[in-house]
């Protein structure tokens, strides 16, 4: 047996899994034969694994740069990473502060909007999040998603959060409950992830709804923090979800496809509001957070060629193609009695399984899983939700083998 403890699996119930011995393209190299990813190694590579101007990147800042302490210490490749950034997010973002995984980055987010009412002068403490959302793992982040198995047995160590609704149809429900919650004056901020909650389901609302819960937020004063972890980077069909409804949150916060899938690194973007609502000649009011390896060099020169290569490519263009073959093999299915609830949100494609257990522990899903991956398919359904989120160098015939296998799987 294995040393290794592996996450999201079930040591009792699973078979030892395959070992990865390379990647490229949309493919990785197992010990068992290629694996299509159609998963983008949990939503994390954009243009390809192993991309040749990232790895050079990496190579080139390695022979320069590996680790250096980043309080009291700056490099060119986090301040230019910094500045390009700010350039590409939703207007009025100003700063931004590194960190190192999704998770972390929304535990930064929580942290600037707490310190920044605290820092006003103002007793709001209270954050409203959006049922079935899922936010990281840590502890803060584990209070602001769902409440269920996945963090049952750490509910003594979490705190009380206000959840509005999922926003279904016109979000009706979802925006009446948000605006009575900013309109008692106690709520520091909205937390959401924008247009597509990832591991609640692919659960998908609609842009007007977004722009609703700003507007809300305007009104009453309230912080909006957009966790663009998963939504970011194009997967939505434009480079952040929340440009869809053409709004700006006062925080945002980016991980997985920063560094194109390649080296853990995540940063959450503030406006000038917040930051200076922490910069004071009185020490106490210093933003109090940090990890061991904050903006690496080498991490952050491999989002910077991320980034040029966003800039460079047509990447609007290979976002709505990839949508548009997404949403054909997706209508293949239509009429089909196993699936139901086909949506489509820019690149991401999901349907569920009709099965009498549905949920995240259905057993439909390990059952999927094993099937796909004889397939030579890398597929996680969320209980009997079924996605494909592919990385964006993926072919046609790519496509047709993901959706293939799916379509082959007897219920």
């Amino acid at each position: 047996m294995s040393a290794v403890w592996h996450p999201f699996f079930q040591h009792a119930t699973e078979p030892a899994p395959p070992r990865a011995t390379g990647s490229r393209g949309a493919y990785i190299q197992t010990d068992r034969g290629p694996l299509l990813d159609a998963i983008s190694s949990w939503w994390v590579v954009t243009h390809g694994h192993n991309q040749p101007e990232i790895v050079e990147a990496i190579r080139e800042t390695a022979g320069t740069l590996d680790q250096v302490i980043f309080a009291g210490l700056t490099h060119a490749p986090a301040e230019e990473l910094a500045e390009a950034l700010i350039e590409m997010a939703p207007a009025g973002l100003k700063h931004v502060f590194y960190s190192d995984s999704g998770s972390t980055a929304v535990e930064v987010a929580l942290k600037m909007a707490l310190g920044y009412w605290r820092h006003e002068g103002d007793g709001r403490h209270r954050i409203a999040v959006m049922m079935d959302s899922y936010h990281g793992d840590t502890i803060g982040t584990m209070s602001m998603g769902e409440r269920g198995v996945f963090n049952a047995a750490y509910d003594p160590l979490m705190f009380a959060v206000d959840r509005l609704p999922f926003p279904s149809g016109d979000g009706a429900a979802a925006l009446a409950a948000f605006e009575d919650l900013a309109a008692s004056g106690r709520m520091a901020a909205l937390i959401l992830e924008p247009l597509v909650l990832g591991a609640g389901g692919m659960r998908m609302y609609r842009p007007e709804v977004l722009a609703g819960l700003r507007a809300i937020c305007d009104r009453h004063d309230v912080l909006m923090i957009a966790d663009e972890v998963m939504t970011g980077w194009g997967r939505t069909g434009r480079l952040w979800a929340c440009d869809h409804a053409g709004v700006a949150p006062d925080i945002l916060c980016t991980s997985k496809g920063l560094t194109g899938g390649v080296m853990p690194l995540a940063a959450t973007l503030a406006t000038a509001r917040i930051f200076e609502a922490h910069r004071s000649v009185d020490r106490r009011r210093t933003f109090y957070h940090s990890s061991s390896y904050t903006a690496n060099p080498i991490a952050c020169a491999a989002a910077l060629a991320q980034v040029r290569l966003w800039q460079a490519s047509p990447m609007q263009a290979r976002l709505e193609a990839l949508g548009a073959m997404q949403a054909e093999r997706l209508a293949a299915l239509a009429g089909d009695a196993r699936f139901t609830n086909p949506r489509r949100c820019g690149t991401i494609a999901a349907l569920d399984l009709v099965v009498p257990e549905g949920g995240y522990l259905s057993e439909v899903g390990p059952r999927m899983r094993a099937h796909v991956m004889a397939e030579g398919v890398l597929l996680r359904p969320l209980g009997n939700t079924v996605y494909v989120l592919p990385p964006y160098g993926v072919t046609g015939a790519d496509l047709d083998l993901a959706w293939g296998a799916v379509a082959s799987f007897e219920v």
